[in-house]
C-alpha cells in the first residue's frame, strides 16, 4: 500500500465504529505473525493466531466454528466442536501443508508442557488451510515446521495483510487475494436496578452501556470475479471487461473467516456469532460455491478454561441472547470489510508456470472516482 492508510482508500463497510487498529488484535491479547515464503514457484507461508500470550493448552478459551460449506481439509474441528475451547493457536496454510503444521503444534505444546500425551491429555491442534496452489508449487511441500514457530513467535498487534503469511499465493475473485483483517465496536445496552429495586428497561436512557469488540482475520481464497460485489455495487463484470483474461469455470476457492472478542459468550453463543460471518461473505458476491471450503470459527478473551480440574471453572456473567443483535451486526461488517482489506492489501504476485494475479488497486486506484463514475453508468 505504499504506505497509504487503508482507511484511506478501501470504502468502509457499516455505521459501527472501528477499533484503533481496525484489525483483529483490537480485542485485547489477540495477536498475529506472519512467515512468508516468495520465491518463484514456491508463494506460500504460514500466518498464526494467538488467543492470547499465554500457553492455550493449559489456559484455553471458549470457542466454535461453524461450517458453511465443508470442501475444506483442515484438523482439529471436531474436538473445538464437542468441548467448545482452543487447545493452540490457530493455524493458517496451504492445503498440503496442514499435516506438517498440526505436528508443529504438537511438539510446540509438548516443549512447554512435557507431559503432554503421557500424564496429561493430548493436545487438539488447530489448522486450516486454502489452495494455493494456482500460484504456488503446492507439490513442493515448502512448508516446514519452523515456519510456524517463526509466525508463531513474531506475532504482534500491528497485522500484515494482503500477501503474506498464509495469503502468499491466495487469490480472490481471481484477483489476488490472501489475509485481510478489520475490527468494529458493538454497544450493548443492558437493564440496571434502580435503588428502590425496581429494573430499568434496556430502553431506557439510564441503563448501563458496555462497549466490546468484535475482531475479524479473513484467509481470501475465493468467488468469480463476475459476482465481485464493493460496498454494495456490483463491480465484477466491469472489473472483468477490464481485465479481460480470466479464467472461467467453477468456484474453487475457499476462505477461513476468523473472529475474536473480549464479550463474555459461552461455545454455543460463539458458533451463533461465527455464523454471522457468512453474511459478510455473501454481501461481497461468495455463493458458497461447490469447490469452495468456507469456514467461520469464532473465539472470546472474556475468561480462560483451567485445563486441569485443581484449578476452579471461571464463573462469568454471560451477555443474554437478545444482547447480540448488534454482535452479529459487527461479526457481519467485519468480516466483510476484513475481506476488503485483503483485496485492497494485496500486491501483484507471479508464481509457478507463469500464472500470475492482479492487485485490485492496479485496477481500482481511486475507488472514490470508480466509485462515482460507476453509480452515474449503472441504471
Amino acid at each position: 500500500m505504499g504506505g497509504v492508510s487503508l482507511q484511506q482508500v478501501v470504502p468502509q463497510i457499516g455505521a459501527l465504529p472501528s477499533g484503533p487498529r481496525d484489525a483483529i488484535s483490537d480485542v485485547a491479547g489477540v495477536t498475529v505473525g506472519h512467515m512468508t515464503r516468495a520465491s518463484g514457484p514456491v508463494q506460500t507461508g504460514v500466518t498464526v493466531v494467538r488467543p492470547h500470550g499465554g500457553n492455550p493448552f493449559t489456559d484455553k478459551v471458549p470457542a466454535a466454528a461453524a461450517v458453511i460449506n465443508g470442501f475444506g481439509k483442515s484438523i482439529g474441528l471436531i474436538q473445538v466442536e464437542e468441548l467448545g475451547v482452543l487447545d493452540t493457536p490457530i493455524a493458517l496454510t496451504n492445503t498440503f501443508s496442514v499435516g506438517t503444521l498440526a505436528t508443529a503444534q504438537i511438539r510446540h505444546c509438548i516443549a512447554q508442557e512435557p507431559d503432554t500425551g503421557r500424564g496429561l491429555p493430548t493436545v487438539n491442534p488447530l489448522v486450516f488451510e486454502c489452495n494455493d496452489g494456482f500460484l504456488n508449487d503446492i507439490q513442493r511441500l515448502a512448508v516446514t515446521e519452523s515456519d510456524y514457530l517463526i509466525a508463531h513467535d513474531a506475532a504482534g498487534i500491528d497485522v500484515a495483510q494482503g500477501a503474506v503469511g498464509a495469503g502468499r499465493g491466495m487469490s480472490s475473485f481471481q484477483l489476488k487475494g490472501g489475509i485481510g483483517t478489520a475490527s468494529r465496536l458493538a454497544t450493548v445496552r443492558s437493564a440496571v436496578d434502580k435503588e428502590d429495586g425496581t429494573r430499568l428497561g434496556s430502553a431506557d436512557e439510564l441503563a448501563s452501556t458496555t462497549t466490546y469488540t468484535v475482531g475479524a482475520l479473513v484467509l481470501a481464497n475465493f468467488g468469480k470475479l463476475e459476482n465481485l460485489t464493493v460496498a454494495g455495487l456490483h463491480i465484477g463484470p466491469t472489473i472483468a471487461a477490464q481485465l479481460k483474461a480470466h479464467e472461467a469455470g467453477p468456484e474453487k476457492g475457499s476462505i477461513i473467516m476468523l473472529l475474536a472478542t473480549d464479550a463474555p459468550l459461552d461455545s454455543r453463543q460463539l458458533r451463533r456469532l461465527a455464523l454471522r460471518a457468512g453474511a459478510g461473505l455473501a454481501r461481497t458476491g461468495s455463493v458458497y460455491g461447490h469447490g469452495s471450503g468456507d469456514i467461520a470459527l469464532a473465539f472470546s478473551t472474556a475468561y480462560t478454561i483451567p485445563h486441569l480440574p485443581a484449578r476452579p471453572m471461571p464463573a462469568i456473567a454471560l451477555l443474554h441472547e437478545s444482547q447480540l443483535d448488534v454482535l452479529f451486526q459487527a461479526a457481519a461488517d467485519s468480516t466483510e470489510q476484513a475481506i476488503l482489506n485483503a483485496l485492497w492489501s494485496a500486491e501483484n504476485v507471479q508464481g509457478r508456470d507463469g500464472h500470475a494475479r492482479t492487485a485490485l488497486t492496479d485496477l481500482i486506484p481511486d475507488w472514490a472516482a470508480f466509485a462515482r463514475q460507476f453509480r452515474m453508468q449503472t441504471p
